[in-house]
């Protein structure tokens, strides 16, 4: 995906060209000064690039490019790409929004500065710490909690809202996670609720851009998958999966699974007989095939007329999907 290790003049030029802000959304976003951007960096420094994410596991152009994304870079895509894409299908502003892997916050702010009333959780306890220096400095509000997505039901039985994201994270979670979350979910989310997928890798893709880098990837069974990121030319990966046992094969999980339309099926009904709104596919249309290569473009075709019954959301490289429960 565009996130995290393309060059990011590259990045921002294409998406500049390709997916323009509609005005009514660029007008709320919130400028920070450098003093700002100086407390969410150390923030970053001292909460999330700890422990086997510390800063000496990485080169140093490597750990400049991924403080750099955690510090602007994916709040300024999420600006571009996702929220418009959200917003587009039914307004933000005033929207109730559970968010399953607010992360660092980057998608946090960029849902509350446009209006709506965000709850975020995440397992990651110093990425929360993170989100919540994020969201001062930015002066938004938002609710926080420190859950694994087992939890959901418990944790917000009384609550409601308008919408459920899993924003970058059902490919974190094991299977048992993926299908109680989806299901929990669905079940709490009033008729014309909206369950959304944001930026989930499709195991169905014949390549993996999100964890090992590798073709084929997330075609191979876990401990298989486990024991080929031997190969992966990706800094901070390779090193920390030699051996396998329990311990390092979740954390491996951890890393990035793909998915599919299977969770769907099981967790909550057939993927064809689900109402998907929206893609990022389907929304931006030309706009985001021109972006494929020509292979790619193919690839897509392939799945697509061997699934002809769902919707083509599900055949992208990455889910980005809008559901509305009926």
């Amino acid at each position: 995906m565009l996130r995290d290790h393309i060059p990011a003049p590259v990045v921002r030029k294409l998406l500049e060209l390709l997916f323009p802000i509609p005005r009514r959304l660029s007008q709320r976003h919130i400028p920070i000064d450098a003093a700002g951007l100086d407390r969410i960096r150390e923030s970053i420094r001292a909460n999330y690039h700890q422990g086997w994410r510390r800063e000496d596991r990485y080169s140093e152009e490597m750990y400049q490019a991924d403080l750099e994304a955690h510090l602007h870079r994916r709040l300024a895509i999420d600006r571009r790409m996702v929220v418009p894409w959200l917003d587009d299908a039914r307004s933000l502003d005033g929207m109730r929004v559970l968010e399953i892997g607010c992360g660092t916050g980057s998608s946090t702010v960029a849902l509350a500065e446009q209006g709506a009333e965000v709850t975020g959780i995440d397992i990651d306890r110093d990425a929360l710490a993170v989100a919540k220096d994020r969201c001062e400095v930015y002066g938004v509000g938002a609710e926080f909690h420190a859950l694994n997505v087992q939890e959901l039901s418990a944790a917000f039985a009384t609550r409601v809202f308008d919408s459920v994201i899993f924003f970058a994270s059902l490919e974190h979670m094991t299977i048992p996670e993926r299908l109680a979350g989806l299901r929990d979910a669905w079940q709490m989310l009033p008729l014309g609720g909206l369950l959304v997928v944001v930026e989930t890798p499709n195991r169905l893709w014949c390549d993996d851009r999100h964890t090992s880098w590798l073709p084929f990837f997330n075609w191979l069974p876990d401990e298989l998958a486990f024991r080929y990121s031997c190969f992966s030319p990706r800094q901070n990966f390779k090193e920390l999966y030699r051996e396998y046992h329990a311990d390092a094969a979740e954390h491996f999980l951890r890393r990035g699974r793909g998915m599919s339309f299977h969770e769907f099926d099981l967790a909550i009904k057939p993927a064809t007989e689900l109402k998907v709104v929206s893609s990022l596919s389907s929304f931006a249309g030309l706009r985001y095939s021109v972006q494929r290569s020509i292979l790619e473009r193919r690839f897509k075709s392939l799945l697509r007329s061997i699934c002809p019954d769902i919707h083509e959301g599900f055949c992208d490289d990455h889910l980005f999907l809008i559901i509305e429960r009926d």
